[in-house]
């Protein structure tokens, strides 16, 4: 392929791309931003798109936030470009800060308190992942599981932090929906009436064209 890479990258330059894109997370945010509002959809359906996209980024799927932002946006027949894209909302910069929310709302709706330190959580999900996938291996090579450990940051992790991103993820979905309806509504307005402002110019100026014509 012509512009294929010459040099694979190792996974620690895949790693460091996926927490700091080039050029920063603010121009890759814009990046996104710009590519909401040209995608060629209605606004309401693009806005549904990019709620469903803000809420699944308050949910402790990590890993799986794209499938279910794009799952839930065929559910409420919204865009599922921009819910694939709005997931971006869901960053190193926004996560601890989603994650504080979350788990906090949910010590509160269930009564129970979180044994893990707030900044310790994410990194027990890198953990609790890496302990689910040895388990499977060990199970489809007949070798010894052992799911206490998964059993316990389940309930104490991963519950909480689901029902207390429910409230939070909601809010910030109907937010992101009628602001970005409304910016993409009036990107649109403007945008069409550029494109009929230059069409008018250009019949105007094969008219004036034509009328100098001998």
């Amino acid at each position: 392929m012509v512009f294929k890479r010459r040099e694979r990258r190792t996974f620690s330059e895949k790693l460091r791309a996926a927490l700091y894109p080039k050029g920063g997370w603010g121009r890759a945010l814009s990046y996104t931003w710009h590519r909401l509002r040209r995608l060629p959809d209605r606004p309401a359906r693009i806005a549904r798109g990019v709620g469903c996209g803000v809420f699944v980024c308050f949910t402790p799927l990590f890993g799986l936030h794209f499938v279910f932002a794009v799952l839930l946006a065929w559910l409420i027949q919204g865009n599922k470009v921009a819910a694939f894209l709005s997931t971006f909302f869901g960053n190193p910069i926004t996560f601890p800060l989603i994650a504080t929310v979350a788990l906090e709302m949910g010590e509160v709706i269930l009564q129970v308190q979180t044994p893990i330190p707030l900044s310790m959580v994410l990194g027990s999900f890198a953990s609790a992942f890496g302990e689910f996938s040895s388990n499977l291996v060990n199970v489809m090579t007949f070798g010894s599981a052992e799911w206490e450990r998964l059993s316990f940051f389940f309930y104490a992790v991963f519950v909480p932090y689901l029902v207390g991103g429910l409230i939070p993820g909601l809010i910030a979905a109907f937010l992101a929906y009628f602001l970005s309806h409304k910016i993409i509504l009036t990107y649109q307005k403007r945008r069409r009436a550029r494109a009929i402002g230059r069409a008018a110019r250009k019949r105007a100026a094969k008219a004036d064209k034509a009328a100098a014509a001998p």
